[in-house]
């Protein structure tokens, strides 16, 4: 235990005294949380500028138009004469939709023959899209009830027309994520995202520093440096320890402030986290025997944050992972860990509900140990038996 604290304390100290891995273990946990639960805040997309071809000119198309402008969703900025007009607005990003209602609108109804208005929308965003679409979609749902009151019922009572307009009725309640918010769909699975990252950074580039002073070795030549158990467990500790606290700022501070799902019960959250963690750092330590200097761990760490998000399932569907791609994924802390807090947060999984992640990140955490012992044990040998110069001091 003795040795252990020894260790702890040097690696400790020796982060202390690094500006570029204080950057990545305390301003980005710190500040990006911050910042991207803050880009987000809004959830959704609202009052999206739209411009209007109304060919009709009737009072139901007038009606249908203010309809829109009422939604949500919608905002009306302009009525364009024609669709060439329209998609110079689109052109300049001043409206990102047009809806165009044709001129036969009126004439197509009273021949009793099905009529169609034009939703055009700039595909430049998905958000853009989805809210126009929904706004449309209700206010045209809404428009074919009316249409038929007026043009084929009113011959029974009012309730029956109705009934006879809308026999089945229908809601839609959007499970775990009432608002449909896209803070609440993915800035919970990128707060384990940061970490996961901070911490190969932060322990690449302290590797890379080790390895500059120290000629190449995975540890300084010290004499508290002599059992591979104890490096492992010493260099480990320090990152565990300080984001155990970044897990606690992240997870309940920043969610609360920014009203993102907290359905979770706390003692299953710090459970989950403390196996997070473990797997995580070991899997940093793993990974920081490829770094050979300080700026390695940027060429090697910082590309793979989006393809990680995808492997994981969060944002594109995970059934629909190829089976390559999920075997590829399983290798990554970061694949349970989203999974499995979205899970507790959003929809108040217990333990037993995410045993599945919760056991493979204590796999993780035990092969990666495995491997980290392994090495250092071999690097050892080699310190031992080699020629003083093989390491030689900074």
């Amino acid at each position: 235990m003795k040795n252990l604290l020894e260790i702890w304390f040097y690696e400790l100290r020796e982060m202390l005294h690094d500006e570029g891995i204080l950057i990545f273990v305390v301003f980005v946990p710190l500040c990006y949380p911050l910042l991207y639960a803050y880009i987000y805040s809004n959830e959704v997309v609202r009052e999206i500028p739209t411009v209007v071809v109304d060919d009709n000119d009737s009072k139901l198309s007038r009606d249908y138009v203010r309809h829109l402008d009422a939604t949500p969703d919608i905002k009306i900025v302009a009525r364009a004469r024609s669709m060439a007009e329209a998609q110079r607005w689109i052109m300049r990003h001043d409206a990102y939709g047009i809806v165009h209602i044709p001129a036969t609108l009126d004439l197509d109804l009273q021949r009793g023959e099905q009529t169609t208005v034009g939703l055009y929308c700039d595909m430049s965003s998905m958000l853009y899209y989805r809210g126009l679409l929904l706004g449309a979609t209700g206010v045209t749902m809404a428009t074919n009830r009316d249409i038929k009151l007026d043009y084929h019922l009113g011959h029974t009572t009012r309730r029956a027309d109705e009934i006879n307009a809308m026999p089945i009725d229908y809601d839609y309640v959007t499970l775990y994520n009432p608002q449909s918010g896209f803070a609440s769909f993915l800035i919970t699975p990128v707060l384990m995202l940061i970490i996961h990252q901070t911490v190969l950074l932060g322990m690449g580039m302290h590797m890379g520093r080790t390895r500059e002073r120290w000629g190449g070795c995975l540890f300084p030549l010290r004499p508290e440096f002599k059992y591979p158990v104890t490096m492992v467990l010493g260099r480990v500790m320090v990152y565990f320890l300080l984001y155990m606290v970044w897990a606690f700022y992240s997870f309940t501070l920043v969610t609360k402030w920014f009203g993102l799902p907290q359905l979770g019960d706390p003692h299953v959250f710090f459970q989950f986290i403390i196996a997070y963690l473990m797997s995580l750092t070991m899997f940093s330590l793993v990974m920081s025997i490829l770094v050979y200097r300080r700026e390695d761990c940027i060429m090697l760490f910082v590309f793979i944050s989006v393809p990680l998000l995808f492997l994981s399932g969060i944002s594109w569907p995970y059934s629909a992972v190829p089976e390559f791609w999920k075997a590829v994924g399983r290798i990554f802390p970061s694949t349970f860990g989203m999974n499995g807090y979205v899970r507790i947060t959003a929809m108040g999984a217990t333990i037993d509900d995410v045993m599945p992640e919760y056991t493979g990140l204590w796999v993780q955490a035990g092969v990666y140990f495995l491997i980290a012992l392994l090495a250092y044990r071999i690097q050892l040998v080699k310190v031992k038996h080699r020629d003083k110069l093989y390491c030689r001091t900074a």
